[in-house]
């Protein structure tokens, strides 16, 4: 078809659908001038979360209710003064979260599944078998979690639960870290939510005379109650770091254009009780018989809390206890399953922070000695009102699991 020889008048002119070095583009001229748009100080999605009232409330700290605060900002002095190692330790954590979440978000980690190197690697690490043995994106999580922590300078030993034995990284640091570098990453193909779990202790110092394997070991197998500090971060269709530093719990959402981490939820509180319970209830047969009437009952209505409760399961621990923490009920998996110094501590900091309980069903999480790196246990976390519901039917552990791999 010939083109036309004539032109729309400017006004009239529809989008271009040319590049401008097209030789049947209009030239410039005729177009009107493009309206300049300016920019306004705080125009990013960040800035309206900032100027709502979600972080103007009370409670969240220092600073002007229209100001939004980074996470580092807020953990120097504008929400909690942690002092500057930590700060500084915290600032190298979230850089490799925000790796991680790229890493993720790639449309390339497929291809690593292909290098051999990474499966070899995966075979025979902290005792991961089938379903839970270590993926391709779990191993270079970890790897970029103790580059980051190495780089930091503040962090003595490193445990992961990638890792057989933990990582000595030097004589001086100050802290202990312990984490999960990739919480549900066997549903990443699935473009499922994942997470970072992570909780920090300080150095024993008392342990400094012991061979290097022995004092890394002691070190890591604090209980709960030591922690300093807690998080995960979820990937999700929002990257958010949740931590606590043992004043409350605070969440921050990752603004993709400036880089930061911003205060999107201060001070959460979970309600006292929800109407959710989340738990793989396909396995409802192999379940304890307290287990099974409480389920029964809340489902229809018939517990302390007279509404009938809904289901929801992702089967990403990180993100069904983010939902958990923000709309109450219970998030549990009732088998001896998700490890305690990994998983479990550092949730439980969490949720008792904002509110909540932690338990294996009979005994507070965090009053629990850990005796190995990867114990596992059965674990529930949720509203208080619900927990004690929960705890009330007595047997709710589930001990076997048959036809299922551990």
């Amino acid at each position: 078809m010939p083109l036309p020889t004539t032109i729309t008048p400017p006004s009239l002119c529809p989008a271009p659908i040319f590049p401008p070095n097209h030789p049947h583009f209009p030239p410039r001229h005729q177009f009107p001038p493009r309206p300049i748009f300016h920019r306004p100080r705080m125009a990013t999605l960040s800035g309206f979360i900032a100027g709502s009232q979600l972080v103007g409330s009370s409670g969240s700290g220092g600073g002007g209710d229209n100001e939004a605060r980074t996470l580092i900002e807020y953990v120097g002095g504008g929400g909690v003064d942690v002092g500057d190692d930590l700060v500084l330790l915290i600032h190298h954590l979230q850089y490799a979260c925000k790796k991680i979440a790229a890493l993720v978000a790639s449309p390339f980690n497929s291809t690593l599944g292909k290098h051999t190197s990474f499966a070899a690697g995966a075979g025979g690490s902290a005792g991961g078998s089938g379903r839970d043995a270590p993926k391709p994106l779990d191993i270079v999580s970890n790897e970029i979690i103790l580059s980051s922590l190495r780089s930091s300078g503040k962090v003595a030993v490193m445990a992961s639960e990638e890792d057989d034995t933990p990582t000595w990284i030097r004589d001086d640091g100050p802290f202990v870290v312990v984490t999960d570098p990739l919480d549900g990453s066997r549903n990443i193909d699935a473009s499922i939510p994942t997470g970072t779990i992570f909780g920090i202790y300080r150095r024993l110092e008392e342990l400094d005379h012991l061979p290097t394997e022995e004092k890394a070991l002691l070190n890591s197998l604090q209980t709960g109650t030591r922690l300093v500090a807690s998080g995960y971060v979820l990937y999700s269709s929002a990257t958010i770091f949740c931590t606590s530093f043992g004043s409350g719990t605070h969440a921050f959402t990752l603004d993709h254009s400036t880089g930061d981490f911003i205060l999107t939820h201060p001070s959460l509180k979970i309600p006292s009780r929800g109407q959710i319970y989340s738990v793989n209830d396909a396995r409802y047969f192999d379940w304890p018989d307290g287990l099974r009437l409480y389920i029964d009952t809340v489902r229809q209505g018939k517990g302390r809390y007279p509404k009938k409760y809904s289901a929801r399961y992702i089967c990403s621990l990180v993100a069904d206890f983010h939902r958990t923490l923000l709309y109450g009920g219970v998030t549990m998996n009732p088998r001896d399953h998700l490890r305690l110094v990994y998983e479990a501590n550092p949730l439980s900091f969490l949720v008792e922070q904002a509110g909540g309980k932690g338990s294996d069903g009979k005994y507070r999480i965090l009053s629990i000695q850990p005796v190995k790196l990867h114990q596992r246990l059965p674990l529930f976390l949720g509203s208080c009102e619900d927990m004690e519901e929960l705890e009330s039917y007595g047997n709710v552990q589930q001990k076997v699991n048959p036809g299922y791999e551990v």
